[in-house]
């Protein structure tokens, strides 16, 4: 499947200061990218920087007055849609080194507070069985309601309202994994099917040697997402980040799939 991608975005900004932007789709084994273009307002300074676990670049920039950026691509998604709860558990002692951070709580997913959750509720399954039932339990349990989270809530603050964004839901199922003792990530995406059209979120688990996609929210299937970047939780991850104040102008981002 190939997804087409048209993101702009502009902002103003209240001083000269540094931008740190990750909005570009990864190319990876399961997802090449066929065609890139991204160009921004004329800028200070802009250069590429590795991102969290080797997934996608990030690009530091230097700028002032209205910062603008256009990025187009192609994406071809060559990722099977697996049945998740078929999947086994790597036992914690064959673990590889790097998936070893993402058992640990994180600033947005204190996992460490619902283990006694976990056990009791999903005590009966194990590895991609429990993340599957964890999953459901979340898109059955949680609404989806547009501004009923902001930047400082946490997987324990949606798991008390029971209701949040895609960052949200995928906070929980990454804290619930983990509670699990299965090394899970927060993953920021694009999906032609979310509503409405925006950076979405879902999270990334680990199981039988390999990382899997899977969204809470329901609206995204792995065999549909282009993934930009990992992380710990949404603080790795977020597609702008400013070390000053600035204003939204205005946003957009279109996903759909070319025939």
């Amino acid at each position: 499947m190939i997804l087409k991608l048209d993101v702009k975005l502009h902002y103003r900004l209240a001083a000269p200061m540094d931008l740190l932007l990750q909005i570009e789709a990864a190319d990876l084994v399961d997802q090449q990218v066929r065609s890139v273009e991204i160009w921004t307002s004329d800028v200070a300074h802009f250069s590429r920087v590795g991102a969290d676990d080797g997934i996608g670049e990030r690009i530091w920039i230097r700028a002032d007055g209205d910062f603008s950026c256009t990025y187009l691509a192609e994406i071809a998604i060559d990722r099977p849609a697996l049945d998740i709860s078929a999947l086994h558990q790597v036992p914690l002692h064959r673990l590889p080194g790097e998936t070893i951070k993402h058992l640990m709580p994180s600033r947005y997913c204190p996992s460490d507070q619902f283990q006694a959750f976990v056990d009791a509720e999903f005590g009966d399954l194990a590895g991609g069985a429990r993340i599957a039932a964890m999953r459901n339990w979340i898109e059955s349990n949680f609404s989806y309601v547009s501004g009923s989270s902001h930047a400082q809530t946490t997987a324990l603050d949606s798991f008390v309202q029971r209701q949040g964004v895609c960052r949200d839901f995928a906070h929980v199922l990454v804290t619930l994994a983990r509670a699990s003792s299965i090394p899970a990530r927060f993953a920021s995406v694009y999906a032609p099917d979310v509503k409405p059209q925006d950076f979405h979120a879902v999270a990334e688990v680990y199981l039988e040697g390999g990382w899997h996609l899977i969204d809470p929210t329901g609206m995204a299937g792995a065999d549909t997402m282009a993934r930009i970047g990992v992380g710990a939780d949404a603080s790795s991850v977020a597609f702008l980040t400013a070390f000053g104040s600035m204003d939204l102008v205005n946003q957009s981002v279109s996903v759909t799939r070319q025939s």
